[in-house]
C-alpha cells in the first residue's frame, strides 16, 4: 500500500519506522476529501504460507467513532453538515420503539478493513447493545465475511461510568492481541495493547462530514 506523500504523520505510535498496520491505520486520520492513492501489494508466496501456518495475531476494533459515527432520529449534531447524506441508514427496534440511525462510515475505512483483513483476524468490540452493533458490524463487512467474531455491551465490564472491553476473552495470549478504539477506558486494563484514534476524525483535521 502506498499513500500519497501530504497524510498527516501518524500519530498511533512512537516507533520508527512505521509497521504495516500503522501506515494502513494513517489512512483513517486523513480528510474525507484529501487526496489518497491505493495500491495494493498481494501478499507474497512467503507470507501467505506462515498465515497457513500460524496463528493470526487478533486485531479488536470498536465501531461508534472509531470506524463510524451516528446519531439517530431526533437528534441533530453539530459535527455533521446539514444535508450530508449518511453512508447508510439502519432500522433497528429497541424496547419496542422502532429507531432509524444514520450512520457515516470513517474515510477509507473499506479499504482499511480489506488490508488488515489479509493480516490478522478481525473482532469487532462495541460497548453498544447488540441489536445496533451488529446491524452496522453486517453492513461494513458486506458479505467478505471478514467481521465474524463480534462482542458487545453485554460482554464489557461497567466501570468507572464507561465500558471497559475484556481482551482477555477474546484471546488469552495477551501478546498476541490489541484493540483499535477511541475510548482509552476501553482498554485500561490492557496498556500497552492499544492503538488510539481521535473520535472526531472530521474535526481533527478541520473538515466535517
Amino acid at each position: 500500500m502506498q499513500l500519497t506523500p501530504n497524510l498527516q504523520p501518524s500519530r498511533l505510535c512512537c516507533q520508527k519506522p512505521l509497521s504495516n498496520i500503522d501506515k494502513v491505520c494513517n489512512c483513517l486520520q486523513v480528510a474525507k476529501h484529501q487526496p489518497v492513492k491505493y495500491e495494493l501489494f498481494p501478499l507474497s508466496p512467503l507470507s501467505r504460507h506462515r498465515l497457513s501456518i500460524v496463528r493470526r495475531k487478533v486485531l479488536v476494533l470498536d465501531l461508534d467513532e472509531t470506524l463510524i459515527h451516528s446519531h439517530h432520529d431526533g437528534v441533530v449534531r453539530q459535527t455533521v453538515k446539514p444535508g450530508t447524506p449518511p453512508d447508510f441508514v439502519l432500522k433497528v427496534v429497541i424496547d419496542r420503539h422502532p429507531v432509524r440511525f444514520f450512520v457515516h462510515k470513517r474515510p477509507h475505512v473499506d479499504f482499511f478493513l480489506d488490508i488488515v483483513s489479509q493480516w490478522y483476524e478481525l473482532v469487532v468490540f462495541t460497548a453498544s447493545m447488540e441489536i445496533y452493533g451488529a446491524a452496522v458490524a453486517d453492513k461494513l463487512d458486506n458479505s467478505r465475511g471478514i467481521l465474524q467474531r463480534r462482542y458487545y455491551r453485554q460482554h464489557c465490564t461497567p466501570e468507572l461510568g464507561s465500558y471497559t472491553k475484556n481482551l482477555s476473552a477474546i484471546c488469552s495470549d495477551l501478546s498476541s492481541i490489541f484493540i483499535l478504539d477511541n475510548s482509552p477506558g476501553a482498554y485500561r486494563s490492557y496498556p500497552g495493547a492499544e492503538i488510539w484514534l481521535p473520535s472526531s476524525w472530521f474535526g481533527l483535521f478541520n473538515t466535517r462530514f
